[in-house]
């Protein structure tokens, strides 16, 4: 794949192309009699574990967020949407940029317990309380 643009994940890292390991099938999708002669589905594997391409503390993170999707260390992603291989192995690569890119974001910045102010907990209650007075008086007990 010559003169395409690199699947970045996240800032400067990106997919190195050399490391990417394509499967072509046959594809369950569309295609009409054209499907039974056509390997158009596509099937890209990335060896997460011995990577070099991503910083340790992303590969790490990865590698523990993606454990159950990985097979000896390697992370797979198919494609098989399209007629054409190539627009499958497009989907493929930019799907596994994605995948790569969320499993390796940091972690996110634990919630602040904050108080909430005193002088709205005290208009809540109050309103409440005269919501309850409200419908208190549509009780007919005092209606003789």
């Amino acid at each position: 794949m010559s003169g395409q643009r690199p699947y970045v994940i996240r800032g400067s890292v990106s997919l190195p192309e050399a490391e990417l390991m394509w499967r072509f099938s046959r594809s369950s999708g569309p295609g009409g009699q054209h499907v039974n002669t056509s390997d158009s589905q596509a099937e890209v594997r990335f060896d997460l574990a011995a990577t070099e391409a991503l910083p340790e503390v992303w590969k790490q993170r990865a590698l523990e967020r993606l454990a159950s999707r990985l097979v000896d260390g390697v992370v797979s992603v198919r494609a098989s949407e399209h007629r054409s291989q190539w627009r499958n192995r497009e989907m493929a690569a930019t799907r596994l940029a994605a995948l790569l890119a969320e499993a390796t974001a940091p972690p996110p910045k634990p919630r602040r317990a904050t108080r909430i102010p005193r002088g709205i907990n005290e208009r809540r209650l109050r309103e409440k309380k005269r919501r309850g007075e409200t419908k208190q008086g549509r009780s007919g007990k005092d209606w003789g």
